[in-house]
């Protein structure tokens, strides 16, 4: 495999990205994986290097960029009233749509670039707070994104102007959403509310329930990983890429 880690311009900074793809076979179609609220660490690079290991060229990119290179987090990010934790929070709680959506212009300039990166469409996923950011970016850049997936994305429905499910009709390509049975962040009855606007807006794809879980599952050093569900969420998203981008 080879890795490394490198800036990307943009309008605003120097986005720092986690870059990963095959020693062999390439070039390689690109993907985006969007981090969740906790930022960047060892088990999103780990998540990075399996989906590199089947022959994607994946960035990770830090979305907190424009706070700083010390927008990192220790173990206790998770722990409310943590130093960290508040830390975060102050980054978070300012993140919009639009300038990540710029974020994404940039990733998909640099990877025009990049003899390592495959031509022509590419796929984008987020966790937790990326799910709304990767179907924001399907609807935006509905000709260069081929695949999106949101794993229990944060509020998926919500009255802001930039709301993903307003542009749900904008999206050429195929998307996966799948949600935790047990979320706050995504109840059930935003889900359910969800489900019928896909129907309406004709996008292609689905939106799947995994059951008996909790937001954060398919992350291994989240205190409510649970295999079979991060399993089964590795099975969609790999045959989500593979059906659209080779």
């Amino acid at each position: 495999m080879i890795e490394q880690t490198i800036d990307i311009a943009t309008k605003d900074d120097a986005m720092e990205t986690f870059v990963v793809h095959p020693e062999r076979g390439g070039p390689h179609p690109a993907v985006f994986l969007m981090m969740d609220a906790p930022g960047i660490r060892e088990e999103l690079r780990m998540m990075a290097r399996r989906l590199a290991t089947v022959g994607y060229y994946v960035l990770l990119s830090n979305l907190y960029y424009r706070a700083g290179r010390g927008t990192k987090y220790g173990p206790d990010v998770l722990t409310h009233g943590s130093a960290d934790h508040a830390r975060m929070r102050a980054v978070r709680t300012r993140m919009t749509i639009p300038p990540v959506m710029a974020d994404v212009a940039a990733m998909l300039d640099f990877c025009a670039g990049q003899k390592a990166a495959k031509g022509g469409p590419v796929g984008i996923h987020g966790y937790c707070m990326s799910g709304p950011y990767a179907l924001a970016a399907a609807a935006r850049y509905p000709d260069r994104i081929a695949a999106a997936a949101s794993f229990y994305g944060t509020w998926l429905v919500n009255d802001a102007e930039e709301s993903p499910h307003f542009n749900l009709a904008k999206i050429k390509g195929e998307v996966h959403i799948g949600c935790a049975e047990h979320d706050e962040l995504a109840p059930l009855p935003m889900v359910e509310e969800l489900k019928t606007l896909f129907q309406r807006a004709g996008t292609k794809g689905e939106i799947e329930m995994y059951m008996g879980v909790h937001h954060g599952f398919a992350f291994p050093e989240r205190w409510c990983y649970d295999v079979p569900a991060a399993e089964r969420h590795w099975e969609r998203l790999i045959a989500l890429y593979r059906r659209t981008l080779g």
